[in-house]
Order: structure tokens, then sequence, then C-alpha cells
């Protein structure tokens, strides 16, 4: 049975990560962590990481920024590997992260979804081949409740074409203050926030006389708790602290 630890419990995705872990039938959620600490019937709920004395296999986290340095100061200090499912994360939370990774097994992504993933080597391997010859735009589309802009996962795609264009790019992220035709070596990235949206994305290569759209929707926020727990499982077996992603989880099902 894997013993998981759920940061965020009680939020949106917080409670869809709980169900699939009902569901699963192997997993046992032996606590929660929400600010409030509201209670549950189906397991316990804590106000901070730092009141869990149980034993748990993996922590998975959706919640928010402010939350990272109690999650590391637990991870490191009870051996608890941790998937960061959050976005929004500063320099500084990043650099923290990769030194807690140098203790524990650690397994960040700005999106679970398997999905985006192959949506993320489609769009490397389409910059490797128009080179500079097609502007590159992304949309990304989320619901009103949603507090960063752009998406970690818009940025993700962002960097998976940055690391395949011939040149260094900029990435512009609004034009109603620019008064000047686009720059060949930019990626604008525009963010959109309205309703129910659970997470559209679109990358845009748009030639001279044609254009390429790549796109991703996630019908539910189901994809992305499978693709948490899935992560969970891969960290519950390695043995290495490290900073992992879906590169090597991919890996390991491919």
């Amino acid at each position: 049975m894997l013993k998981m630890l759920i940061s965020g419990c009680n939020g949106h995705m917080g409670n869809v990560v709980a169900q699939i872990c009902q569901e699963a039938g192997d997993v046992e959620v032996v606590a929660g962590f929400d600010l409030l600490g509201a209670e549950r019937e189906d397991f316990p709920v804590l106000s901070h990481p730092a009141a869990f004395q149980g034993e748990a296999d993996a922590l998975i986290d959706f919640s928010s920024p402010a939350a990272l340095p109690a999650l590391l100061e637990l991870g490191v200090s009870r051996n608890i590997p941790l998937v960061l499912a959050t976005t929004g994360y500063s320099q500084a939370q990043l650099d923290a992260i990769d030194e807690a990774a140098g203790a524990i097994p650690i397994f960040r992504s700005g999106n679970m979804s398997l999905g985006i993933n192959v949506l993320m080597e489609l769009v490397n391997r389409t910059a490797a081949a128009l080179g500079d010859s097609f502007d590159v735009e992304i949309v990304e589309r989320h619901h009103s409740r949603k507090v960063d802009a752009p998406s970690g996962t818009a940025l993700m795609l962002a960097q998976a074409a940055r690391e395949a264009l011939p040149y260094e790019p900029q990435y512009v992220y609004e034009r109603q203050s620019v008064r000047k035709p686009r720059e060949k070596r930019e990626i604008g990235i525009s963010s959109v926030r309205g309703g129910g949206i659970v997470g559209d994305h679109e990358v845009i290569f748009a030639g001279r006389d044609e254009v390429i759209e790549l796109k991703h929707s996630a019908m539910s926020r189901e994809v992305f708790a499978s693709g948490a727990l899935r992560a969970a499982r891969f960290l519950a077996q390695v043995k290495q602290p490290g900073l992992y992603s879906m590169k090597e989880l991919v890996e390991q099902i491919i």
C-alpha cells in the first residue's frame, strides 16, 4: 500500500487527487495539509506540514508557492519524496528546490499531463525543422480562478521551442504598449482567463504562406491528478536524490 500525503487537499486539484487515490485501491492517503485545517471524513487534515508525525512514501502538492518552504523542510527532515505540481515559483524558490533535490527525490513539472509532454516533444521537433523561417506564438487558456500568468505549461512549451531554435528568443507577454512590428526573434505568450476552462495550450508556427498549429486541451482535472499519482509511484521506487521530471517518467513508461 502506497502511503500518500496531499498538500492543498481541500483545493480543487487536491480533491481530485484524493478521489484518484481512493479509486486506485492500493493507495492510502495518510494525511492532508490545508491552511485552514478543515476536516474531512476520509483522512486527517493538518494545518501545517510540521504537524505530521506518521510515515509516508510520497507527497503530492497542488497548492501555492507559499507552501513550498514547509514542504521542503518536511521532505528533507523526514526523507519523504515530493511531487511538486504547483506553478508560479520564483527563481529563489526554484533554487531552493534544486538544493533540496540534493537530499531527497523531487519530481517537479509545470504540467502533469502525459499528452502535454508529448506536445512538448512535437514543439521541439517542429521548431528544429522550421528554424527561423516561422514566427512562434503561444496561447494558453485557463479558468478564472488561476492566479499565475502565463501558465507554467506555456513556459515549458516556450522552452521546448527555445531549445531547438537557431537563435536566442525573447519572450513577449503583452503588446498593448509596444507600437512597432513584431521582432523576428520573439516568442509571444498570451494568457486567457475565464469561466471553467481546465487548460488549453496552443503553439502557433506562422510562416509567410502557411500556419502550423499544435494544440492540447485538458477535458478534466483528472488528467493532472492521474499524472501526479504516476509521478508519486515513480518516486516511491527511486533510490537516489535528484530532480526528476515528466521526461524520466515518460521514458520509464515507454
